[in-house]
């Protein structure tokens, strides 16, 4: 076993966890779970059996990753966010066969406390604000705030809010690290 688990945590047989990865106090991975490399599951973390986990991914404390949602590498899960993955849940209907399929892509930051409800993409590098309840898909690199979110700005790859218009066209440089973007038909990209 190339990877830390606590003593604390259950890990069923089956699971696939990647070298360097961390798995703290109190998590449970189910078996049909497949976990990257150099992550970090924090206290109390679930991890369903229909879950995708890339590299580098950062689940923080009470975090649960339930059946159908799939985290790309380096995408950071801030403490006590809420994944979903029945749309109209009822205690009294079986919906299991209904599971909407949740993707956050590459790079993402979904803050704490913040509700993502299952069916939507999350694109590359965007940053769901502390508190965010987020209803549909987001643009790569888009800043979200508010219930429910909406967009109020651009973030960088390292984090910080570029100088660039919601609407039209634009171009903006990190002061951080001197990456160039391109904000052209209501997307933003690097150049």
């Amino acid at each position: 076993m190339n990877y830390h688990v606590h003593e604390s945590a259950i890990v069923d047989e089956g699971a696939q966890i990647g070298a360097d990865t961390r798995v703290w106090h109190f998590v449970h991975v189910c078996g049909g779970a497949k976990i990257g490399t150099g992550c970090s599951l924090g206290q109390n973390v679930f991890v369903g059996n229909k879950v995708t986990i890339g590299n580098n991914v950062k689940v923080q404390n009470n975090v649960s990753v339930y059946d159908n949602v799939h985290l790309e590498d380096d995408v950071f899960c801030g403490p006590s966010m809420v994944f979903t993955n029945v749309y109209n849940p009822r205690s009294f209907i079986e919906r299991k066969t209904e599971y909407r399929d949740t993707l956050v892509k590459r790079g993402a930051t979904l803050g704490a406390n913040c509700t993502i409800v299952c069916g939507v993409t999350i694109g590359e590098y965007s940053l769901v604000g502390a508190g965010a309840v987020i209803n549909k898909d987001i643009k790569p690199f888009a800043l979200m705030v508010g219930v429910p979110a909406k967009q109020i700005g651009w973030i960088s790859k390292y984090g910080e809010q570029l100088d660039l218009p919601l609407e039209g066209n634009g171009t903006a440089t990190c002061e951080h690290t001197g990456e160039k973007y391109q904000l052209e038909n209501g997307f933003v990209s690097i150049q």
